[in-house]
C-alpha cells in the first residue's frame, strides 16, 4: 500500500511550528510511512517538506502591508492549488493563514471535490465575523481546533471539528533553566532582567522596536542596573540585532528555543508583541505586558468587527484582564514603561499573573495522555482514510 500523501500549507512562523509538530506526529503514528508536500518554513523543511516556494512570501498582516504584494500572492494561490490538483494528496491540511489558505482550498474544492480538505486552527468566529463558520463549512471537510469551547460554533453549521489542544504545550516552555542563563551571561541574581519579544514579522518589529527602545529609556531611569534579553528568530534576527545595538540598556540577543525558554525562566518580567508568544509567556509563568500597534487604516477596519474585549488569548479565555495589554493608542513608551514598572517592582502583581494562568494551561492541553499534535495526527489520518 502506498504511503499516504499529506499536503500541508503554513503561512507564518507559528504555523510552521504547528506544521512541523504535526508532521512529526504523523510519522510517529504511521511508523514513518507518510509522504509530505506543500508550503512551509524552516521547521517543516527540517521534518522533510520540500516547500513549493518560500513561506516568507505569505507572512503579511493587514491591508496596508498586503496591497503591494497582492499580485504575487494571487500567483502563489493559483500555483499552490494547481500543485495540489496535480498531486491529488490523500488530504490537504492548511494551518492558520486563512486569507491565503481558504482561497487555495476553494479552488481545489471546485476543481476536485474528492480531495479531503482540513484546516488547522479555527477562525476566531467567537471574536469577530461569526458568519465565517457557515462559509468555511461549504468547502472544508474537517476542522482542527485549539480551544475546548470552539467545536460547537462549527458543528452547528455542519462542519465536523476536533478539539486537539494547543501544541505550544509540547515545546517545553516551562522547562527553561533561568539560573544557567544568568550564569552564562554574567547576570547576578539580584539584577532585574526584562525579556523583550518584538514579534516574528518584519512589519511588527518595524513598528514596535522604536517604541520599545523609547520605553527602555524611561525604564533605565527608574530601574538602575536593568538588563534586557531579546529572543528572536533567524528571519528577523539581523534587523533586531541592528536595532538593539543602540538600545539604552545592556541588551543580549539570543536565538533558538533553548535560549528563549532559559531567558524566560531567568527574567523578572516581559514586554512582548501580541501573538502566540503571549501563550509561551503564560506557560513559562513569566508576568508580561502585551503590546501591539498596526497601521491605522487596518485598525479602523478591524475595530468595527471585533467582538471580544481583549487581544491576548489568556485574557480572552479568562474573560478578564490578567495580562496587561497596551494596544494601538495605548501602545506608547510612557504607558508601556508604567505597565512594565508594575511588574518589576510589585511581587503581588507578578504572583497574580503566575497563579492565574494555571487554568489556561490546562485548557490548552497541558498534561494530557496524548499531545495536541498526536491528537491532530490521528484526526488527519482518520479523515484521509475515511
Amino acid at each position: 500500500m502506498t504511503a499516504p500523501l499529506i499536503y500541508l500549507i503554513a503561512g507564518e512562523p507559528s504555523g510552521d511550528i504547528l506544521g512541523a509538530r504535526l508532521m512529526s506526529a504523523l510519522k510517529q503514528a504511521t511508523g514513518g510511512q507518510v509522504r509530505f508536500a506543500g508550503v512551509g518554513g524552516d521547521r517543516m523543511i527540517a521534518e522533510g517538506l520540500d516547500s513549493l516556494f518560500p513561506m516568507e512570501e505569505l507572512t503579511l498582516f493587514g491591508l496596508a502591508e498586503l496591497l503591494p504584494k497582492l499580485p504575487n500572492l494571487i500567483r502563489r494561490i493559483g500555483q499552490t492549488a494547481g500543485d495540489i490538483l496535480a498531486r491529488r494528496p490523500d488530504a490537504v491540511v492548511t494551518i492558520d493563514a486563512p486569507d491565503f489558505c481558504f482561497r487555495v482550498l476553494k479552488k481545489v474544492r471546485r476543481a476536485d471535490p474528492a480531495i479531503k480538505l482540513i484546516h488547522y486552527v479555527a477562525p476566531t468566529v467567537w471574536a469577530w465575523r461569526p458568519g465565517r463558520a457557515q462559509k468555511i463549512a461549504r468547502f472544508l471537510d474537517h476542522l482542527l481546533v485549539l480551544l475546548p469551547f470552539e467545536p460547537p460554533y462549527f458543528e452547528a453549521v455542519g462542519l465536523p471539528a476536533t478539539f486537539v489542544g494547543h501544541s505550544i504545550v509540547e515545546a517545553g516552555v516551562e522547562q527553561g533553566d533561568g539560573a544557567a542563563f544568568r550564569a552564562r551571561h554574567g547576570i547576578a541574581d539580584d539584577i532585574p532582567l526584562l525579556c523583550v519579544l518584538p514579534g516574528s514579522r518584519r512589519s511588527e518589529i518595524k513598528v514596535l522596536l522604536p517604541d520599545f527602545a523609547a520605553t527602555l529609556s524611561i525604564l533605565k531611569e527608574r530601574h538602575p542596573g536593568l538588563r534586557v534579553v531579546v529572543p528572536t528568530l533567524g528571519k528577523v534576527a539581523a534587523p533586531v540585532r541592528a536595532a538593539t545595538a543602540t538600545w539604552p540598556v545592556p541588551t543580549i540577543v539570543v536565538e533558538g528555543d533553548t535560549e528563549k525558554y532559559d531567558a524566560m525562566a531567568a527574567s523578572t518580567a516581559a514586554l512582548a508583541a501580541s501573538g502566540t508568544v503571549a501563550l509561551e509567556l503564560a506557560l513559562a509563568r513569566l508576568p508580561s505586558v502585551i503590546a501591539y500597534r498596526i497601521h491605522p487604516l487596518t485598525y479602523r477596519l478591524y475595530r468595527r468587527l471585533i467582538r471580544v474585549k481583549y487581544a491576548n488569548l489568556v485574557n480572552i479565555m479568562l474573560d478578564r484582564m490578567l495580562v496587561l495589554e497596551r494596544l494601538q493608542d495605548e501602545c506608547t513608551p510612557p504607558k508601556l514603561a508604567d505597565a512594565v514598572s508594575i511588574l518589576l517592582t510589585n511581587p503581588d502583581a507578578r504572583r497574580e499573573q503566575i497563579e492565574g494562568v494555571a487554568q489556561v494551561a490546562q485548557w490548552l492541553g497541558q498534561g494530557g495522555e496524548q499531545t495536541p499534535s498526536q491528537r491532530a495526527a490521528q484526526a488527519v489520518l482518520k479523515v484521509a482514510r475515511g
